[in-house]
């Protein structure tokens, strides 16, 4: 198991937890409260600096309700965060774009997180044929 060292900037923002066999996401809140109107941006403070492992980094997305309950999109759509970013005042924050008039009060979920190792150095060789069927169509469906 790692250890992740991590700052609240907050004592009124919940602590996060990990629930073991449930899932491996973890839940980020809002560390204030916020209103925003239709067509605003804002950066939206997660209240937390961590420590990552060296070799890994975070992944930070929106919740699957967060659309629903706030009308809001996270603008890089998937926020990666490298061990590198581990300074004192390096607080964790989420960029979104309201789609509606809305409001996120502090400890609301709005987003989630996952540790993952760095993609391995990768080499790319090219061939004129690759070796297996074609599944036709786009994407997962195999259709068009």
């Amino acid at each position: 198991m790692e250890t992740i060292r991590i700052k609240y900037f907050s004592d009124q923002i919940k602590k996060l937890t990990y629930i073991e066999n449930k899932s491996d996401w973890i839940d980020l809140r809002a560390a204030e409260d916020i209103t925003l109107k239709k067509g605003d941006f804002a950066l939206i403070p997660l209240g937390v600096a961590m420590e990552l492992p060296k070799g890994y980094e975070a992944h930070v997305v929106p919740r699957s309700s967060t659309f629903k309950n706030f009308g809001i999109i996270q603008t890089n759509h998937m926020g990666v965060i490298d061990e590198s970013y581990c300074g004192d005042n390096d607080q964790w924050f989420m960029p979104v774009f309201a789609v509606r008039d809305t409001e996120i009060h502090l400890n609301d979920r709005i987003c989630q997180f996952r540790i993952m190792k760095h993609q391995p150095s990768l080499y790319f060789r090219e061939t004129s044929m690759l070796c297996h069927e074609d599944r036709g169509g786009h994407g997962s469906t195999g259709k068009a």
